[in-house]
């Protein structure tokens, strides 16, 4: 399991042909640090950390914004707090949490593009 952040990340390593030493040494955090982040066993950057990957990548710009949001978009335990919605915004929540398991990726491409 992995996260859209750490995705992308190992995505840009790639195409870069980047290391994930040459990206440790250059930011000061371990190898292990950045395979955890990749491999969604590390929660979501800080912010600051995500800014010290766009500045070592030179990604500015739109591309820069896209990335700080693949980060805020990688917590991979979600609490989702229904109060004061009504009924049925608790039941879709709490339906959400059961099944999201069971959905292929085309169900889930769908609702990512219900809720956009």
């Amino acid at each position: 399991m992995t996260t859209p952040f750490g995705a992308r990340l190992r995505s840009l390593r790639k195409e870069r042909g980047v290391t994930l030493k040459n990206l440790s040494d250059a930011l000061g955090v371990s190898q292990a640090y950045l395979s955890a982040l990749e491999t969604g066993r590390r929660p979501k950057p800080t912010p600051a950390r995500v800014d010290q990957i766009c500045a070592y990548f030179g990604i500015i710009w739109d591309e820069a914004e896209a990335l700080k949001d693949l980060a805020r978009l990688s917590q991979p335990r979600v609490t989702i707090d229904t109060t004061g919605l009504s009924p049925e915004a608790t039941q879709l929540a709490n339906r959400l949490a059961q099944r999201l398991r069971r959905l292929d990726a085309r169900k889930v491409r769908q609702l990512l593009d219900i809720v956009g």
